[in-house]
């Protein structure tokens, strides 16, 4: 059997339950979690001290995925929130680092990049950011921008000192953990690190942070990559940690909706939707092949530019027929990039009525092209090595895509807009569209052959982002 520890980024669904729904398809991986209530949140950090003991009680393990932000600053957001030291922080990272060791063959580790959002909003930053966030955004560009184009042009500050400052005193201290970690893999500690980009532009203090530590894993020969994305992340590792387990090779053969229009760049991303889907094929351990291949990835890419449900700028639907009988020739999965946050509905429409069959290896659609990109490849692999192993459970299958096409079909296309749009009482607005979630959920459940008795939903962090689908 399969031992894989997971330490999450924090408690969202998509960090903690889709984790354990999709390795439930293979009756032979044994997937071992904190307790979601030891995870921070929106505004709540890890407990950290608690987690260190989950680790240090495990039996040996095969495999310990972990996210160092929830060891160093108790997760996601208070990485960028925290005001711990550097000092308390690396003492926190020493008292993991005497434990972990002992408990797992191998640990595949990852840590982010420090964002820099382009807004004003501050749900996940510091609280100065619904003032300053779009003008520290400018600034970091502009300087970064000049650095390169080697431009004397002033670059214009309109921020604070004292809260430049304290911005710039967070993103020194991070820096200097992320390149402690490295320090840590030259060691011998980790067996593979990954640093994460997320909400990406061209140029920024997070892309020349990039740069300066790909220098140092290049320089030094370190098994470490700088990834754009992130709560893909911890999939990916599974991925490859799955892949490195079976010792077999596997080729993926990856099938553009637009191939003229693989060298676009994603909303959110700062490389090409074909250097996106390359990257995480070759993150999770596997190998690209157009004729001999074990899996076809179908990516339904955008044409002309990316649409984004949320914003609502663009939004993209698709209006031509799709032959499905061509794309589920053989064991196929889908990610579907066409719009961020959600689904293509167009797209989706036609799909669930051709998905009956043994060659479809699942559909993904969630937030950035990276995101759904990792969930899509983490679901096929699964399915792919439970069949071949005699351990597919199909019922966990199929949960796993009915919750798929319920989130990111029916709530992100769908249903999250007018809730989005109803103010602040989300869950409020939420039991509102419970009657009419179902109505989708009859539809969904049809099509996959999928019977359950009870379904809920809530929003854990009380945003409409995240959605917690929940069936028995």
């Amino acid at each position: 059997m399969l031992k894989i520890a997971l330490i999450p980024i924090d408690n969202r669904p998509i960090c903690y339950d889709l984790i354990q729904d999709i390795l439930s398809i293979h009756n032979d991986i044994k997937l071992y979690l904190p307790d979601i209530s030891l995870l921070g949140g929106l505004t709540t950090g890890t407990d950290t001290d608690k987690l260190i003991d989950f680790i240090n009680n495990l039996d040996y393990i095969d495999y310990l995925i972990v996210s160092l932000d929830t060891i160093a600053y108790g997760g996601l957001v208070p990485s960028r929130r925290s005001n711990d030291t550097k000092e308390e922080i690396e003492k926190r990272l020493s008292k993991f680092k005497n434990i972990a060791r002992k408990k797992a063959k191998k640990i595949y580790a990852f840590s982010s990049i420090m964002r820099i959002s382009n807004n004003n909003i501050n749900e996940e930053e510091k609280e100065y950011w619904n003032i300053y966030g779009k003008k520290i955004f400018d600034w970091s560009y502009y300087l970064h921008k000049a650095e390169v184009e080697k431009n004397s042009n002033c670059v214009i500050n309109k921020i604070p000192e004292n809260i430049l400052q304290d911005y710039l005193d967070t993103r020194k201290r991070n820096f200097e953990i992320n390149k402690l970690y490295l320090e840590f893999l030259k060691e011998g500690f980790f067996d593979f690190l990954i640093f994460s980009k997320d909400d990406c532009a061209q140029f920024g203090l997070n892309v020349k942070e990039g740069l300066e530590l790909n220098q140092i894993i290049k320089k030094e020969n370190l098994s470490a990559k700088i990834k754009t994305g992130l709560d893909e992340i911890p999939l990916s590792l599974i991925s490859r940690a799955i892949v490195d387990y079976k010792k077999e090779k596997i080729n993926i053969n990856p099938v553009f909706m637009y191939p003229n229009s693989n060298n676009l760049i994603s909303k959110y991303e700062d490389i090409t939707i074909n250097d996106c889907v390359l990257g995480q094929i070759e993150l999770a351990g596997l190998n690209i092949e157009k004729n001999n291949y074990e899996l076809k990835m179908f990516i339904n890419n955008f044409e002309y530019e990316q649409g984004d449900l949320v914003l609502g700028d663009v939004i993209n639907k698709t209006q031509k027929k799709i032959d499905f009988n061509n794309i589920f020739d053989s064991p196929c999965f889908v990610a579907d990039v066409n719009n961020a946050n959600g689904a293509d509905v167009g797209f989706v429409e036609q799909m669930i009525e051709n998905i009956k069959g043994d060659n479809f290896y699942g559909y993904c659609a969630y937030n950035t092209s990276a995101n759904t990109i990792g969930c899509s490849i983490l679901s096929a692999i699964t399915k792919y090595f439970a069949l071949k192993d005699n351990k597919y459970n199909e019922k966990a299958y199929k949960k796993l895509q009915f919750i798929r096409l319920m989130d990111d079909y029916i709530y992100q296309a769908i249903i999250r807009k007018p809730i989005r749009e109803y103010g602040q009482n989300f869950e409020e607005k939420l039991k509102e569209k419970e009657d009419e979630l179902n109505q989708y959920s009859l539809k969904i459940a049809k099509y996959l052959d999928f019977h359950y008795q009870k379904i809920s939903y809530s929003l854990p962090w009380q945003r409409s982002f995240e959605i917690r689908i929940e069936v028995d």
